[in-house]
Formats: structure tokens, sequence, C-alpha cells
């Protein structure tokens, strides 16, 4: 693999990753109610590693070339991020850390947060956001192709391909992390800015959820 076209990637996949979107959103609003914000990552790469298997067997083309295919996956994609949405406006989270100093508030809205079961919930809802935003898939088809190198005495396409999928999944575990934590630490100690943070977090979701669905109903 070419060292300079590595580094356009890394350079070109930074830029992406710390754009804020439905990610950003599903890990800040984790983190602020005070549950596995790790785990809520963990989902996110899982759904960018089907991306990557696809792209690299080759079936990814062959989604994108399937409008049937391709409205399915938006249109279930964007179903649920309007779903999740709507239920952070209505509940928006109080950080554990302040919700002790605020008579009658819950340390979280979500019922279970805490335990194996409410684990498993925030890793399959990450799975599913990042799973079925048909724009991840897209991504690997329009962005990516151009990293890779064809000719001479280079790995497989199809390795090149996994190589960079993989860098793209430790960029995405690196920069949640750090978002997740950055929320849970500067928003602690003031209820009034993590709801503010929350709120904006659900309306994310769903001004993408949104945009989604118009945009590929638009196609039809």
């Amino acid at each position: 693999m070419d060292s300079g076209l590595l580094l356009s990637f890394l350079a070109v996949d930074l830029l992406l990753v710390c754009v804020p979107g439905a990610d950003w959103a599903y890990v800040i609003a984790t983190a602020l109610r005070g549950t596995s914000a790790a785990r809520a990552v963990a989902g996110l790469v899982c759904g960018y590693a089907l991306h990557t298997a696809l792209a690299t067997a080759g079936l990814a083309v062959l989604v994108a070339g399937s409008p049937g295919l391709l409205t399915v996956l938006t249109v279930a994609g964007a179903g649920y991020l309007l779903w999740l949405g709507w239920g952070v406006l209505r509940r928006p989270a109080i950080p554990t850390a302040a919700a002790s100093t605020v008579p009658g508030a819950a340390a979280s809205t979500v019922p279970g947060a805490a335990g194996p079961a409410a684990d498993g919930r925030l890793f399959l809802r990450g799975a599913t956001i990042s799973g079925l935003n048909p724009k991840g898939l897209l991504l690997y088809l329009s962005v990516l192709p151009q990293f890779l190198t064809l000719r001479g005495a280079h790995l497989p396409v199809p390795v090149q391909t996994a190589t960079l999928g993989l860098l793209h999944m430790a960029r995405c575990a690196a920069v949640y992390l750090t978002v997740g934590l950055l929320a849970r630490v500067l928003l602690a100690a003031r209820p009034a800015a993590a709801r503010a943070v929350t709120r904006t977090s659900g309306a994310a979701m769903l001004g993408i959820g949104a945009f989604l669905l118009v945009e590929r109903l638009a196609t039809l």
C-alpha cells in the first residue's frame, strides 16, 4: 500500500469522523445518562465492521447498485434515528454527578440503565445506528476506493480495503470515546447544560433521520 495514499486517507478520515452526526449524538446522549459510553461506542464500531466486511467482499457495490435495497436500508435507518431522537428529546438526561443534587431527579431516564441487559441494549442500538446508516456504506464506496493502489506490486485490493476499514474503525473508537469522556466530565456538574446538549443531540438525530428519509424518497 502506498504510504502517501495511506497518510492522505488518515487525514481525510479524521476530518470525516470529527464531523458531528448521528454517532456523536448517540455517544453524547449515552454518556450524559451515566451509562456505558464504551459499550455504545463498541456497538457503533461493530456497525462499521459490517460495512468493512461488505466493502472487502465486494458486496457494497451490489447494495449501492440496488435502488430497492438501498431504499429499505435508508428508511429503516432513518426511522430508527427518528425514534431514538424523539425519545432523547422527551426525556433528556441528567448526569449522575448532578442528579444527586437535584430533588427528585433520577440518575438515568433509561429503565434498568445498569447491568448486562442494559449494556447489551446500548451495544445493539449503536450497531443499528451505524449498520443501517446508508451514508456509512456510501462512504466506503465513494471515499475509500480513492486511496487504493490498483497497480504495481502492492497488497491485494481486498486486503487494502480491509486495512483501511479497520483504520477507520479504530479512528471512530478513539474519537467517540473521547467525545463521551469530555461530555461526561465537562457537563457532570451542569445539569442545565447537560439537558441542553442532550436535547441538541436528540434534535440532531431527528434532523439526520428526516434528511435521510426525504433525500431517499425524493429519488423514487
